[in-house]
């Protein structure tokens, strides 16, 4: 229990660190797991549609249309149409989040990395094993 405990601890650091980033930038923390959410999918080679987006972030579709108006009017999103499919529209972070984000949060990448480097490929791939199946777990509650 003592590894759930820390993790819950983490878990409850990280959200109160995104919480500040939110609150620096005049953001809903909503805001900020969209943009997460937008710049893990640019980063996997996806698009994201308003729906899929709002799927992700257990939004309707009025709540999912308000937020990337919000987005959008702040500079942070915009909407394209889809490479693959042109009558889509799907909503693409702009840079200017991502530097945004990469000032904030850069550091606690940067020192999460730094005590990475101290594991051998065994213990990464049991720290991978256990946080993904701990994702995995706590999904499960979405459906």
């Amino acid at each position: 229990m003592e590894i759930v405990h820390l993790l819950r601890a983490v878990t409850v650091e990280l959200g109160l660190h995104s919480a500040r980033f939110a609150q620096r930038n005049g953001m809903h923390p909503t805001d900020v797991r969209a943009l997460i959410a937008l710049m893990d999918a640019r980063r996997a080679g996806e698009e994201m549609t308003a729906g899929r987006l709002g799927a992700e972030l257990g939004l309707n579709s009025a709540g999912t249309t308000a937020l990337v108006d919000r987005l959008e009017r702040a500079g942070q999103v915009r909407r394209v149409r889809g490479e693959r499919d042109r009558r889509r529209v799907v909503i693409e972070v702009e840079e200017r989040a991502v530097e945004l984000g990469q000032a904030f949060f850069g550091p606690l990448i940067e020192r999460s990395l730094e005590l990475l480097r101290g594991y051998d490929e065994r213990q990464l791939t049991a720290i991978r094993g256990f946080l993904g199946g701990v994702r995995e777990a706590a999904a499960e509650g979405r459906e």
